[in-house]
């Protein structure tokens, strides 16, 4: 089957098109033909070994230390089942999915073996392949950081940094599906895909500083790994919680926290999915509550374009690979 590879870290054109065996499914596992997936900041950092302040050698460790343990990127997809384990009882020939495979990426080639108990759901009928391939990474990291980390409640002011980015459009959304009023804090050329999606509000960072313009806000969610509670004490409210996505070592830590007289919060740490998580994504999609931005496609043989999209850090929403043609999405 077609893949795309890296055997060595490094820019977009490390990644390139090969010739590999394709799997086939254990007893309780399900063959995916792929049509389409992602290239998401994971890949990115997966791809550059480029890791958030302090985790360097963790990033080596964690990768490969001498080179690139998984070959091939790609942590989220959407398909259709092409073959089942002789166990299987969930899923049946046929039918269309999306899934996360996540730190075990392998999503940038044609098929991908799952566990038929792993993080896969039903595709919502009213997305395309692209859009259902783009649900799991951003929705998922999204959702336990404004549900499970930040405990959001109908009415919360919650302020997005990063809001036009695959995490942030999602986090938006989410954010009103929860009943929460949502400030979006974007670049210039964003603003109006960040209302687009649903939020009350638009900062332009460019012209003013979220930090320091007065308003206060129940949950702060960064996205982008800027932010900092020294930064961010004065705009939050009362009991806040400050949501770090991509936090510094120190941060990771503890460093920097607020007092506890203060009742304010910072809180960081990953954000798995669970299988539940990705079937109640599908069921916001499906009723038109959540629908994940797509900047642009790419063919899958055009993943270091697409790479090369993701570096530049200008793209809105999330960057697709479509395999075979199949899978296109509308774009931002």
């Amino acid at each position: 089957m077609k893949a795309m590879v890296y055997h060595r870290y490094g820019a977009p054109g490390v990644v390139a098109l090969a010739r590999v065996p394709r799997p086939a499914p254990g007893d309780h596992e399900v063959l995916i033909r792929i049509h389409a997936t992602t290239v998401t900041t994971a890949d990115w950092r997966a791809r550059s070994l480029t890791m958030p302040p302090g985790f360097g050698l963790l990033g080596r460790l964690v990768f490969g230390l001498f080179g690139p343990r998984k070959p091939i990127l790609g942590t989220e997809l959407a398909g259709v089942i092409e073959s089942v384990g002789k166990a299987v009882t969930r899923f049946q020939i046929g039918e269309e999915v999306f899934a996360f495979p996540g730190a075990s990426y392998g999503c940038h080639a044609e098929y991908r073996t799952m566990a038929e108990d792993g993080l896969i759901a039903r595709k919502p009928a009213n997305l395309s392949f692209g859009e259902a391939a783009a649900l799991s990474f951003g929705g998922g990291t999204a959702l336990r950081f404004l549900r499970d980390k930040g405990g959001i409640r109908r009415g919360d002011r919650v302020l997005i940094v990063g809001a036009s980015g695959g995490v942030g459009t999602a986090a938006v959304q989410i954010a009103r599906h929860f009943g929460a009023t949502v400030t979006g804090v974007g670049s210039t050329p964003n603003l109006d895909v960040v209302r687009s999606i649903g939020a009350d509000r638009v900062i332009d960072y460019t012209r003013v500083d979220f930090a320091t313009e007065g308003e206060t806000h129940d949950l702060i969610l960064d996205t982008t790994g800027t932010t900092s509670f020294a930064r961010c004490e004065r705009a939050l409210a009362p009991g806040g919680r400050l949501l770090l996505v991509q936090a510094s070592f120190a941060q990771s830590l503890g460093l920097g926290r607020p007092p506890k007289s203060s009742g304010k919060k910072v809180i960081a740490g990953v954000a798995v999915p669970t299988v539940d998580d990705l079937r109640l994504l599908g069921e916001m999609a499906g009723q038109g509550a959540l629908r994940p931005v797509i900047h642009r496609c790419y063919r899958l043989e055009s993943a270091a374009e697409a790479h090369a999209n993701v570096d530049s850090g200008r793209k809105r929403g999330n960057v697709v690979l479509t395999v075979d043609g199949a899978g296109a999405a509308s774009r931002a």
